[in-house]
């Protein structure tokens, strides 16, 4: 039988800042002891969301990374038949031993762990359409059996499971009423700023507005097909600061805009843009209405 869990809650850590709907969600998921689902566009953080849980709760973390060729129960056991028909043919290991070719997949451990982990299934929505349904039963259950030795494992202790999807196909009804569901909004200004600070604590507060100005009206530009998102940010402030660039230079231009823009067609049409005198925004004011507070 799985053992109730501890009364355990997520605050978030120093170096993930989650804001309060993100936390209501991860608690949620706790209590009710229901996988989270975590949706959200590319670069908001909801892979790392689930290392900080795991950091914040003081527990281990299984990490399952979904490919468009991944099988369900890959992430259980996988049967080593290779190996057993290479040690019959070289009479090495015990072939007759079927136990010793049964490798546990990332939620086979997290079920088989003698403690509680927080258990990342990472970007569920690349694979087959049938891969969330075929999860449905372990996912209610905590527990699955292994048909070649018919070995049942049971989850002791019930893991915390958060799943996380780019909203690249639609799931299963079937798979979301298991879950708890949670969508990471686009952080805004204020929270931008916090999460800037945890990767560039001292960063100059002229420089900071100038970034986070031009940043955000790159997002709002309509011809974009990629929009910059907060890792590509960070990313860009980490080229700016040492490259040495002034915010002078910030002001009137875009510079490195390679670490922001990532394919063609955004490149050209912003050179478009200021080919045709196009003038970059350097105040909040000039910005959509939600960026002047």
């Amino acid at each position: 039988m799985i053992e109730s869990p501890e009364f355990l809650q997520f605050r978030g850590t120093e170096d993930y800042i989650a804001s309060a709907p993100l936390v209501d969600a991860v608690n949620a998921a706790i209590a009710l002891e229901r996988p989270l689902l975590i949706k959200g566009e590319p670069g908001t953080g909801k892979t790392l969301l689930a290392k900080h849980v795991a950091e914040g709760l003081g527990l281990e973390f299984e990490m399952w990374h979904v490919k468009s060729t991944s099988k369900a129960q890959e992430g259980l056991y996988i049967y080593d038949t290779v190996q057993r028909l290479n040690d019959a043919r070289f009479g090495d290991g015990n072939v007759a031993d079927i136990r010793s070719y049964i490798k546990l997949g990332p939620m086979g451990r997290s079920f088989s762990a003698d403690k509680r982990r927080v258990l990342l299934i990472d970007e569920i929505d690349k694979a087959d359409i049938e891969f969330p349904n075929d999860l449905l039963r372990e996912l209610d259950e905590m527990r699955f059996t292994v048909m070649e030795t018919s070995d049942e494992i049971v989850a002791q202790h019930r893991p915390l499971v958060i799943i996380t999807s780019n909203n690249e196909r639609e799931l299963p009804d079937a798979f979301l009423r298991r879950c708890v569901f949670h969508f990471i909004e686009f952080p805004g200004r204020k929270l931008m700023e916090q999460i800037v600070a945890v990767h560039h604590p001292h960063l100059d507060a002229k420089l900071l507005d100038q970034v986070l100005i031009k940043f955000y009206w790159l997002r709002e530009q309509s011809q974009m097909r990629k929009k910059p998102s907060t890792s590509e940010l960070i990313d860009w402030i980490s080229v700016l600061l040492r490259s040495g660039v002034s915010v002078e230079k910030i002001e009137a231009h875009i510079p490195f805009l390679g670490a922001l823009l990532k394919n063609e067609q955004d490149t050209e049409a912003l050179d478009q843009y200021h080919e045709r005198g196009g003038r970059y925004p350097s105040e909040w004011a000039e910005l959509g209405p939600r960026y002047n507070n």
